[in-house]
Parts: C-alpha cells; structure tokens; sequence
C-alpha cells in the first residue's frame, strides 16, 4: 500500500480523522465500481480516493481549514460514462444491438455504484446501532439521509437522460436500489467494503492532501476477497 501504512503501523500522531460513514460512504463506491464492474464483466475504469481537510465554513474561496484535525474523503472518476447525453435513446440510435446492450449496463453500473455508497454508509450505520439492515428498512427514500445528496443529484440525471416518464424512472430506480442493496449485502463484498473503510481510516496524514491510488485500492479489494 501507499508508503507502506497499515493499520498495524501508522503512528498514532499522524493518523487524520475521517468520520466513519464517511468512509464507508466511499469504500462502498470503490468497491462497486472494482467489484461491481468485474462482475458485470465491463471495462476497467480509472478512480481514486482523495483524502483533504474539510473546509471550515466561512474561509475564504478556495482554502481550506483544519478544524480539530478532521478530514473528509471522496472518490473521484469511476464512471463508465464520462459524460452524459441529452438523451440516452437519441446517442445510441445508430449503435447496433450489441453496442446498445453495452451501452445500457454500463449506465445502469454507474448508477448501481452511486447508490452504493449510501447503501454502504447505511448498512454500516446499521451495524453499529445494532439494527436491521434490509431493503424495507433501508429504503429508496431514506438514502438521503446517508451522504451529503449529491449522489442522488448525479443518479437524478442519469435517469432523467435514460427515461422522459417519472413512472419509468422510479421503476428502474427501484431495480437499481434492490441490485445495489444486494451488492453492498453480499458478505464477500461487504468484508471488502469493511477493509477498504478501515484503511480509509489509518491513512496517514501529509501535508494538506493525501492520495489512495487505484492499484492499492484494487489489491486490497482483491486480498479481502481472497481471505473472505
């Protein structure tokens, strides 16, 4: 891994402070998008995770401040679709059958693996407030309450490019959700998403930003995987 931390290693003084639904929030969003894709047998895309300060409110544009040493992570890239069309029907019109076909499950993993970053925080949340976690509890409506809603935001537009009626888009939405639940539920996916948080966690701190790479995110995906 990144300079050779782990959880048993780093020093107890350089250690940041991520709050823990954050990172699970994350580590479900990476390993959707590692393990979700390899699954679905789609094509390999570039992510990171970006470790920086939380930005005190009331700093000037562009700064960030460091209150009480918390920090706050994000995953950045992933997508198979770099950018969305107006229409999904009128970009893949001329796209032969198989084309389209490839086309429509690689939008369908980008949302899956959006959604499983709330899902991930939920489950954790969950977890530690010893509750259940199924798909009646948890449910469509209540994954704003997990994440800062931009993942909603970005799922919106996907749908409202994929769909013209609302009735259509709630309905995949609702697919998508129980597809992205049983990931995220999947005992082998989520000792991987566990592994991923807590490493999240021990990043060491340097300077104002730090950087998990796509390589050690995928090996240790893998190695928890391998020891599941």
């Amino acid at each position: 891994m990144k300079n050779g931390y782990t959880a048993m290693n780093t020093p107890p003084d350089t250690r940041i402070e991520i709050d823990k639904r954050i990172a699970y929030h994350q580590a479900g969003h990476a390993a959707a998008i590692y393990l979700g894709n390899k699954q679905k047998q789609l094509p390999a895309v570039h992510f990171q995770i970006i470790i920086k300060p939380l930005e005190w409110e009331g700093q000037a544009r562009g700064r960030f401040a460091c209150p009480h040493g918390k920090y706050t992570a994000k995953v950045e890239g992933g997508r198979l679709i770099q950018s969305l069309p107006m229409s999904f029907a009128e970009a893949t019109q001329y796209f032969s059958w198989p084309e389209q076909e490839q086309c429509l499950c690689a939008f369908e993993a980008d949302v899956i693996n959006f959604l499983a970053g709330s899902l991930a925080e939920a489950k954790f949340v969950a977890s530690r407030d010893n509750e259940v976690f199924n798909p009646n509890l948890v449910y469509l409506g209540a994954l704003k309450f997990y994440g800062d809603g931009s993942d909603l935001e970005v799922i919106t537009e996907y749908l409202e490019c994929f769909m013209l009626h609302k009735t259509e888009r709630d309905r995949k939405l609702a697919e998508l959700f129980l597809a992205a639940f049983s990931f995220v539920n999947k005992r082998s996916n989520w000792n991987a998403i566990t592994a991923l948080a807590e490493f999240i966690l021990d990043t060491p701190r340097e300077d104002s930003k730090d950087i998990i790479q796509c390589e050690d995110v995928i090996s240790l995906l893998e190695a928890s995987r391998l020891a599941a």
